[in-house]
């Protein structure tokens, strides 16, 4: 018999091993192991994971990241 503690967090697998909050521009560039400023300049080429602010912070959706990391990967393997 197994308990709800015992058995995995759905949301981690939506995740896909991302923190459970919003990110931000230095997590999205250690994630990706680039500099912050790349971050700012895909989001002002609008090529990166869509941000959004609240108030002067800009914020990353982990779900929204994890969907552009999956673009990419079709991008890829299609062409």
């Amino acid at each position: 018999m197994s308990t709800a503690r015992e058995q995995a967090d759905p949301r981690a697998t939506l995740r896909g091993g991302l923190p459970d909050r919003y990110l931000s521009p230095d997590d999205i560039a250690e994630i990706f192991e680039v500099p912050k400023e790349t971050v700012y300049q895909w989001r002002k080429k609008r090529i990166g994971p869509p941000g959004f602010r609240i108030g002067k912070h800009l914020r990353y959706d982990p779900a929204d990241v994890r969907a552009y990391v999956d673009q990419r990967k079709h991008a890829e393997n299609a062409a």
